[in-house]
């Protein structure tokens, strides 16, 4: 039995840089953190020549192809396994449509485990490139490629994405006081609304491939997480949380159907309540609300926010990792 465990990741800086249809043609560039929240993948030899499959729901068919999990039949067929394999899932938190890259999160530790079932184990940048190759390629997801990387190296980091589809993961030149006094203002509340990123990500996409106000606000984003980055290095928190608001309102003009209304009074509360910055985290449309504000104020934004279920969050810095492996 193998068991993969692999984190979660909140996106503060440049999403939607990291959509091939921007970056291919500008490069792009995020500033992201893994946190202390996972997606587990447990695989098994099974007993017969069948896949069996537990999920949401449960599968068992005669081999791999017929699989209707498609991250599951995909990682399959690209490693070759046709049968006699056993795999579950579970996660921290709901495991789909929240923010945090999940799906992404899930490939990655199916994958790692998956490796370390069949024999030699894989590298952090093969598994990254094996799970966009599968969800980007196999799946025809409209999705990027910041969460591959983020889950399978872990960390706080600076990711780069280069218009030759060369990925950069480098730690981020973050002192480690600033990067503590920036999780110590953060505040994160669930919204208790999921949705597929696909339909937003795919609009984003077709947006920010052609020259206009879209683009440049993607490009907008991707210099903050420079910016950010530079900050934090410079141990000056302050400038993060009007970052964060400049970057939400630049997100939120890229297409429609990013916030809604409940998450704009959402907002607007907490700010009235002494946030500095926030963002609705993923692609957007439901999931986590992040917000940053000095702890002092924290007592008073969880006041205005009340109908919200709040998540404390930590950062982590470990990616995708197999916790157990016994024949």
């Amino acid at each position: 039995m193998i068991i993969s465990r692999t984190p979660l990741r909140v996106s503060f800086f440049g999403g939607g840089s990291d959509l091939p249809a921007y970056y291919r043609q500008h490069g792009g560039a995020v500033l992201s953190t893994t946190i202390d929240k996972s997606v587990y993948v447990t695989v098994s030899r099974k007993f017969d020549d069948a896949v069996r499959v537990s999920y949401s729901r449960t599968e068992e068919v005669a081999r791999a192809a017929d699989v209707e999990h498609p991250l599951v039949r995909e990682a399959l067929g690209l490693l070759g396994i046709e049968g006699g394999v056993e795999i579950t899932s579970v996660a921290d938190i709901p495991a789909r449509g929240t923010g945090l890259g999940s799906s992404s999160s899930f490939t990655v530790g199916l994958l790692n485990a998956l490796h370390a079932f069949q024999g030699p184990r894989a590298s952090a940048a093969q598994l990254a490139e094996q799970s966009c190759v599968i969800e980007i390629d196999r799946c025809g997801e409209p999705i990027g490629r910041q969460d591959q990387y983020a889950a399978a190296f872990g960390g706080f980091n600076l990711i780069r994405f280069h218009p030759d589809d060369r990925v950069e993961v480098t730690e981020a030149p973050c002192s480690v006081d600033a990067v503590a006094e920036l999780q110590r203002r953060l505040l994160f509340f669930y919204t208790g609304v999921t949705r597929s990123a696909g339909p937003l990500l795919g609009a984003i996409s077709a947006n920010v491939a052609k020259p206009g106000a879209a683009a440049d606000a993607t490009g907008e984003l991707a210099g903050l997480a420079f910016a950010a980055a530079d900050a934090l290095g410079g141990g000056d928190v302050d400038t993060i949380g009007p970052m964060l608001d400049r970057a939400w309102r630049l997100k939120r003009s890229l297409v429609a159907g990013i916030s809604n209304d409940a998450v704009d009074a959402a907002y607007d509360a907490a700010l009235s309540a002494g946030a500095v910055g926030g963002k609705l985290l993923g692609a957007g449309g439901g999931g986590f609300l992040m917000f940053m504000a000095p702890p002092e104020r924290h007592d008073t934004v969880r006041t205005v926010l009340g109908a919200l279920r709040e998540t404390p969050f930590r950062f982590a810095s470990q990616g995708s990792a197999i916790i157990f492996d016994q024949e």
